[in-house]
This record gives structure tokens, C-alpha cells and sequence, in this order.
């Protein structure tokens, strides 16, 4: 596991004032870093200035930037990710005559990159941020995996490029502050948790966006898709189907079970986490252990309030899948206390207010998991591919011409000063965002009206919903050295699903009957036929109560950057009344308790970055 950093500009000859440059690049990587142990590297090659950590326990790497000499030309590669097809790689390049057989995984990124040219990229099967920077032709180039797994942002300083893993690391470059504007102010209040793709929230912040790749030469600056999702007519019948899509998990599971070190998985009782880790099973050695753990929080046995969103706790049908695959189980469980606490945290790990205690807490957990495991597997984007959230089955959200995950905005509106509201503009800004990902989306004459609907909401789950849940996933293992697999984010699997017909991926209209199918053979009936149940979040009172304080603290502080922004009797009003837990404004998950929540992390990401209108 590592992060990168860099700047680049074609004029210039950055070795001229060394000093200045490693002092440049030193404050880089000290944003980066997450570890007191994390090993880092900068190198000065003339144009370019590149950087990274590494995890002390990265395997297979150097923790400085790689540099390859082939046939007099020099290379210098940077690498965030991982290569699950490396060994395939290796035999590929060895039959073209390089010799790899004790190379790195970046240095065999610099072979390919040789061999196949800018778009090698499409020969790569994992999750990365890469950037080469090609020293003979004084050429630089970015490059993001397919569905923005691993996190990459740049910016322009006249004619000088700054990238990193992390928004604040662009901070750290002279004369690049931290500002916002309307749009950004509507990124976060309107459609946020989530944001914009290619979108970095603050003013003049871009991402490289997945499957995308940047070249930037002496001559011009360009970029270049390599991939995006595709509408192809399905031909397979149903058990083809079936028989093919569990081919596609069982090698993408294998792919990524591959490592020095020991893999745990995330176990929630779910279909998702339960298919990936019996068939993570089938490949461990007979001498290793399984490690499994579920997360939960104290006293949620007592509180916990089923409504229909979330119909049941996760801890009985955890227990069915500890003793039925006989895993050294681990069951964790987090305070509302310590919810509250790691809020802020969780903000300084994505540089923007997330999902709230769903984002907090999952810090918790994989800083509890990372004291045994580094690496883990999950079961994230099984719901975007397979059709599990309630908006691809309830009628009033699949028709909705809008974001089925927030489909009012009046609850958040109210909350506004009702001036600032109006200067946002709020629903015209999510309408042009939802047109916008709508005309990117390729209907097939065969679809019927309702499957372009489906077509189109699959689409925007995967480019909105599930990236906002990788982005979640990467931030959270990312800040505690953990290294999060994600099987159902293997491309080759969503864009076959993708092409699925409904009538096959929820046959009779039973939600993910197609991964059912799938996982019949490996699970007990009450877990392959569980309904879907989501990430599970805390019902405590007291965790309300306490939120409810913080932000009242706020409503009545003078020096916050927040207040002003907000309608504050209507936040007190609303603060006093009892709160919806079932009603989310945004999500499955994101209810009352978790609006007090998401403004507290508003008003500590203004106060961080000293940011107003």
C-alpha cells in the first residue's frame, strides 16, 4: 500500500534549485504519510519531481520512486495499487524477450509500459494510481484503474502539473490554497456525501477520472479514455449465465488472494461478504487459518429499530457463516463515544466531509483489523452490478428523474439559510449532473423502456454511488495500513452483469437472484436467501445526544465558518424533535442522527481549511 505525489512542467529544470524542491517534496510527503512507519521516497529527475510512501509492510517494493534503464532510454515509475494479473504479465513479457523474473511490480508497469506502449494499461488487471515519468522524451504520464479505486488529483500552476493520492498534498505546493465556490459549496450541500466525478470540491482540483489516463509532453497535454462501461446485447441463456458470472468471481477471487501476508475477510452474514470469503476459503492452504471478522456497535442488540431499509441486524446470520465455515471469527464492536470522536478523523482522510459515522466507524473497525491482518476482502459493489438497493425495485424510485439515493432534497434545503439556498440553486445543479450522467449511458434498441431505466440507474450506481463507497473503503483501510480487496469490482464482472438482462439478475422478481444462484452451492440456505440488509449503524440515544450538543455548541458559536450558512431555528427546531432513523436523506443509512453528524464535519472541514464564499 502506498500514496504518490509529483509535479511536473516540460520547461522547467527542477534540479536547478534542489533545496527548495526536496523541501517541496518533503512537505508532500509528510501529508501523505498515515504511519509513523511508513517508509518515503523523492526523486529530482530535471522536469519532474516524484514522491511516495510505502507501507512498511509492502510487499515486493522499493520506497523510492523506480527508475528502469531499457536500450538507453530511462523510465521513472510511482505506483498506489495493486497488479492482481502480475504473474500473467511476467509470462507475457518473458515471451517477448524482457527479462522480469525478479523485477517489482512497478518495474514491470516500466516493461510494459516499453513494450506496449502509453494505453498498456489495458493489459493491467488491478487497482492503481501510476504515474512514469519518461525522462528520454521529458514526457509525463497519470494513469487511474478502471473504476477509481485508488484515488488520484492534480491541479495546474501556471504551466506546472501537481498530482497526488490526497487533495491537502496539492496544498502543499507554494501558492495552491485551498478555496471554494458555488460549485463546490453545491458539492457538498447539495449532493454530498457523494461528488462530481472528475470533480475535486475545492476550486481549480481535478481527478484523473477511472479509466482514464493523462499525458502531458513538451508538445501538449492530453487526455485519453481507455475504458468505460459498454452496452453489448447479452446472448447466454440462464444458466450459461449463471455458470459464467460464478467462472468470473471464483478468478477474480483467486487473482486477489494472492500475498505474502495473511488475508482476513469482512464478514457481515450478507450474501456479498459470504460468497467472497467461501470461495477465499477454497484456495487457502490446509494449514491456514480463516480470518473472519463482522463489526457492530455496543449496545445495538437493545436499540436497534428494524424499518425498511435495514430489516435486521447482522449478527445471527454472522454466527450461521463463522460455524458453517469453521473461521476464526473476530467480532468487533464500536461505542457511540468513539463514533462521535473519529468524525474529524474521518474528515481528514478524504480531505471532505463523507458518509458520516458510516465512514467513521469503519475507521474504527480497520484500525482494530490492522493489529492482526493487513489485507482484508469485501464484498463493496456487489449491490451496484446485481441490483440490491431498494431504488432498482421500488417503482417511485426507479422512476424518479433524479438520484434514487436522494431523491428529496427538501429535508437538507430546509436546514439552509434560505438566501444561500437560493444562490445554490440546489435542484437545477443536481438536475444538470443527473443529464449529464444520463447522456453517457448507451441504450440498446433490444432494451424495453424499463430496462433503459435500470440500464441507466446501473450506470449512475457504478460512476456515483459505488465510487462514493470505494472512495470510503480506500480512505478508511488507506489511514489505518490496511489493503481492502474488492472481488466485485473486477471490471471483466461488472461489465458482464452490466449486460445482464433484469429478467435474469432478479428472476421473478426476487432481488440478485442471479448472485443467489451463484452462491447456492457454496452457502446455507439462510444466507444465500437472506433480503438485503446494509452496513449496519448505531441506534444508540446517546450517540444523538451527544451529536445534538456539538452541533448546538456550533449554531451558538460566533467564530464558525458554518453558522452563517444554515437556517439555525429550523437546525434547532430540528435538533429538539425526534429524529427519523428510518427515513434516509441520503442512501440506505444516512438518516436524522446522521445529519447532525454530516454538519459537524462541514463546520471542522471549513475551520481545517479556512474556507468561505
Amino acid at each position: 500500500m502506498s500514496q504518490i505525489a509529483g509535479f511536473y512542467n516540460p520547461k522547467s529544470n527542477f534540479s536547478e534549485n534542489p533545496k527548495r524542491n526536496f523541501l517541496i517534496l518533503e512537505h508532500m510527503i509528510k501529508s501523505l504519510q498515515t504511519n509513523i512507519n511508513d517508509k518515503s521516497g523523492y526523486k529530482i529527475i530535471e522536469a519532474c519531481c516524484l514522491a511516495q510512501t510505502i507501507s512498511d509492510y509492502s510487499e515486493n517494493e522499493n520506497n523510492t520512486p523506480v527508475k528502469l534503464i531499457y536500450q538507453n532510454q530511462s523510465f521513472h515509475i510511482v505506483l498506489n495499487g495493486e497488479i492482481y494479473n502480475t504473474s500473467s504479465l511476467k509470462k507475457t513479457l518473458s515471451s517477448f524477450g524482457y527479462d522480469v523474473s525478479k523485477c517489482t511490480v512497478s518495474e514491470i508497469i516500466g516493461f510494459a509500459f516499453i513494450h506496449y506502449g502509453p494505453r498498456f494499461i489495458e493489459h493491467l488487471n488491478g487497482v492503481f494510481s501510476i504515474a512514469i515519468y519518461d525522462e528520454t522524451n521529458r514526457s509525463l504520464h497519470l494513469y487511474r484503474d478502471r473504476f477509481g479505486v485508488k484515488p488520484l488529483y492534480y491541479t495546474f500552476l501556471d504551466k506546472t502539473i501537481i498530482f497526488s493520492s490526497r487533495i491537502d498534498t496539492l496544498f502543499e505546493y507554494p501558492r495552491i490554497k485551498p478555496r471554494l465556490d458555488l460549485n463546490g459549496f453545491n458539492e457538498i450541500f447539495t449532493l454530498g456525501p457523494a461528488k462530481s466525478y472528475g470533480f475535486g470540491v475545492f476550486s481549480g482540483i481535478y481527478e484523473l477520472l477511472p479509466g482514464e489516463y493523462l499525458v502531458y509532453s513538451p508538445g501538449n497535454i492530453q487526455k485519453n479514455k481507455y475504458y468505460s462501461l459498454k452496452s453489448v446485447p447479452h446472448n447466454d441463456s440462464l444458466d450459461d449465465t449463471i455458470e459464467h458470472t460464478k467462472e468470473l468471481l471464483i478468478d477474480t477471487i483467486r487473482m486477489q488472494s494472492v500475498s505474502e501476508l495473511p488475508i482476513c475477510s469482512f464478514l457481515s452474514g450478507g450474501i456479498d461478504s459470504s460468497i467472497v470469503t467461501a470461495i477465499y476459503k477454497k484456495y487457502l492452504p490446509e494449514n491456514q487459518i480463516l480470518s473472519t471478522y463482522s463489526f457492530d456497535y455496543v449496545d445495538n442488540n437493545t436499540h436497534f429499530i428494524s424499518n425498511s431499509f435495514q430489516p435486521s441486524e447482522d449478527r445471527p446470520y454472522v454466527d450461521i457463516m463463522k460455524d458453517y465455515l469453521g473461521s476464526e471469527h473476530t467480532y468487533l464492536y464500536c461505542n457511540y463515544e468513539t463514533l462521535t470522536e473519529l468524525l474529524t478523523t474521518s474528515v481528514d482522510s478524504r480531505c471532505l466531509p463523507t458518509m458520516a459515522d458510516v465512514d467513521s466507524s469503519l475507521i474504527f473497525f480497520c484500525s482494530e483489523v490492522s493489529k492482526k491482518h493487513k489485507v482484508a476482502l469485501t464484498g463493496e459493489c456487489s449491490d451496484e452490478i446485481f441490483g440490491g438497493y431498494p431504488w432498482f425495485h421500488r417503482t417511485e424510485m426507479l422512476q424518479a428523474n433524479t438520484f434514487p439515493w436522494m431523491m428529496d432534497i427538501t429535508f437538507r434545503k430546509s436546514l439552509l439559510n434560505p438566501e444561500f439556498a437560493g444562490a445554490l440553486h440546489m435542484e437545477q445543479y443536481i438536475a444538470n449532473s443527473y443529464e449529464k450522467s444520463l447522456s453517457e449511458v448507451e441504450l440498446l434498441p433490444s432494451d424495453s423502456p424499463l430496462d433503459s431505466k435500470r440500464r441507466q440507474i446501473t450506470y449512475m450506481n457504478i460512476k456515483w454511488f459505488m465510487q462514493t463507497l470505494l472512495d470510503r473503503m480506500e480512505r478508511a483501510a488507506s489511514l489505518c495500513g490496511i489493503t481492502a480487496r474488492v472481488p466485485f469490482a473486477d471490471y471483466r464482472l461488472v461489465e458482464y452483469v452490466y449486460n445482464t438482462p433484469w429478467s435474469m439478475k432478479s428472476e421473478n422478481g426476487v432481488p440478485k437472484s442471479l448472485l443467489r444462484a451463484v452462491a447456492k452451492p457454496y452457502l446455507p440456505e439462510k444466507i444465500y436467501n437472506r433480503p438485503k440488509s446494509p452496513y449496519p449503524k448505531t441506534y444508540h440515544p446517546g450517540y444523538e445526544k451527544k451529536l445534538a450538543v456539538q452541533l448546538m455548541e456550533i449554531l451558538h458559536d460566533t467564530t464558525s465558518p458554518l453558522r452563517s450558512y444554515l437556517n439555525i431555528p429550523i437546525v434547532e427546531r430540528f435538533l429538539n424533535e425526534p429524529k427519523e432513523y428510518g427515513k434516509p436523506w441520503f442512501g440506505q443509512l444516512l438518516a436524522g442522527p446522521q445529519m447532525i453528524a454530516y454538519l459537524i464535519q462541514i463546520d471542522y472541514w471549513m475551520r481545517k481549511y479556512n474556507l468561505s464564499l
